[in-house]
């Protein structure tokens, strides 16, 4: 997190197996701008990685031709099209830190909690003076929020997932359930009921180390979450003007916008590394396929920036080798 506080059809009879090898995946190591950045945490730490592929048979159906993807070669990632299933998962699924990723199960416990309809402003939240102080900390992503100042949900949603406010996340937590503490044990009863098996929440933020998952388990909370229409139009918005502040801040997810990108969340610190976990479609034929993905640990233990970089470069490509081979892939279904 930046430790500047200003920047703010019908089926085949026998399921076809679907067949994913990895390719040399060379990540450019330019650097990138955002107002809200990531954590800048300086714990260190890498986790192992070795390739795993998986067919997947969530409900739709499988390929009918296999797609050789370019996954990343280190960390872990994984990657499915909703109604179709898993397009395969790569590397140990061992639980690392996640960073900021960890704000969308926080986005995800206050919607299962206070629903709130698409195109809408749900419930009202007054910022505290903790959450107003916190707006200036050097240490760690924020967003600015005025003591005393009435935020609506969206408004406070958007502030969290869009520059990744840390005071955000923790604000909504102590709305939500009192505190930080008992909002975690919301966020891992959460996880549970979706299966999320080798994930622990120790906080709302993801600024804690502790906060770790895998990929695998990221995509399943990816999948609950995207079927959330008013999740999915704040993640996909490009830029907010923060209320009462007047300023402008911009979605820190850099490639939102291409390739048919719409979403999802950005994540790094020194021991998380570099993380995405991302959302696309493809319109085939007349009809939108959402593809998920979760890419992790891209050049843990070091300059978060950087890190950050290599997760985007990571998953730009496999995004839009996803996009190109799907048509063909998904051709005699």
């Amino acid at each position: 997190m930046s430790a500047n506080p200003r920047r703010y059809r019908p089926a085949l009879r026998l399921p076809a197996v679907l067949y994913v090898s990895a390719a040399l995946l060379v990540s450019s190591t330019a650097g990138w701008y955002t107002f809200g950045g990531e954590e800048l945490s300086h714990l260190g730490g890498k986790g192992p990685s070795s390739p795993s592929a998986a067919a997947g048979t969530e409900a739709g159906g499988a390929l009918s031709r296999p797609m050789d993807l370019p996954w990343p070669t280190e960390g872990q990632s994984s990657a499915e099209v909703e109604g179709i299933g898993s397009l395969g998962t790569r590397g140990e699924q061992t639980p690392v830190p996640i960073a900021s990723i960890t704000k969308v199960m926080t986005a995800y416990v206050i919607l299962t909690d206070h629903p709130m309809p698409a195109g809408e402003q749900g419930k009202t939240v007054t910022a505290d003076q903790q959450a107003a102080d916190e707006s200036y900390s050097p240490t760690e992503s924020t967003a600015p929020l005025v003591a005393g100042h009435a935020y609506t949900q969206r408004q406070l949603l958007e502030l969290m997932m869009l520059p990744s406010g840390n005071n955000v996340a923790r604000l909504l937590a102590r709305w939500d359930a009192g505190s930080q503490e008992e909002f975690a044990k919301k966020m891992n009863k959460a996880a549970a009921k979706l299966g999320m098996d080798r994930t622990i929440y120790t906080g709302a933020s993801g600024i804690e180390p502790s906060t770790k998952s895998t990929a695998a388990d990221q995509l399943k909370l990816a999948r609950a979450v995207m079927k959330n229409e008013a999740f999915r139009q704040v993640v996909a918005t490009p830029t907010i003007t923060a209320p009462g502040v007047g300023v402008q801040i911009r979605n820190s997810n850099r490639l939102l916008g291409q390739d048919g990108v719409i979403g999802l969340k950005t994540g790094s610190s020194t021991p998380a590394g570099g993380n995405l976990m991302w959302a696309a479609t493809k319109e085939i034929e007349g009809t939108s396929h959402l593809i998920l993905g979760v890419v992790l640990h891209q050049q843990a233990g070091t300059n978060p920036t950087q890190a950050m970089a290599a997760a985007f470069n990571a998953s730009h490509t496999l995004i839009t080798a996803i996009r190109s081979a799907l048509p063909l892939a998904l051709a005699g279904r």
